[in-house]
């Protein structure tokens, strides 16, 4: 993790609204999950793992991954900076379920370029938790 991401997360947390595009602040949305809280849909987790990314907090995107998809390190690219998340479906991944889908747009600059990642995203719950199996790209 970089220098940067660290200072991010610290204004993150000191009230500004949280990366996921909830509309909330960070310390009311993605915080309890990055600190240890269960997210309670597969919405909120996909998007307390958008916030990681755009944190640089590979820790806790390894916590929120499958045991059996997971790999063994993740380095992220500091170069790389997510700047916003469009949730374009979601199915299942309720209280009740123990699976769904969230299919995404999130947004990035990457060397000072726009892009954007699609992806069909699949988490099921393990240990009660919710975490990301894997993901498709259209």
């Amino acid at each position: 993790m970089g220098k940067g991401a660290g200072r991010r997360r610290a204004n993150a947390a000191t009230g500004r609204v949280c990366p996921c595009g909830s509309g909330r602040a960070y310390a009311d949305c993605c915080a309890p999950a990055h600190g240890g809280d269960a997210p309670a849909t597969a919405e909120a987790l996909m998007r307390s793992r958008f916030s990681a990314f755009a944190l640089g907090d590979s820790g806790y995107l390894l916590r929120s991954w499958h045991s059996s998809t997971r790999p063994a390190s993740l380095e992220l690219d500091p170069g790389q900076r997510w700047t916003r998340l469009e949730i374009v479906e979601t199915e299942r991944g309720g209280l009740l379920d123990t699976a769904g889908t969230v299919t995404f747009h999130a947004h990035y600059r990457d060397a000072g370029r726009p892009g954007t990642l699609t992806e069909h995203s699949r988490f099921v719950r393990e240990d009660g938790r919710w975490v990301y199996l894997d993901g498709a790209q259209p």
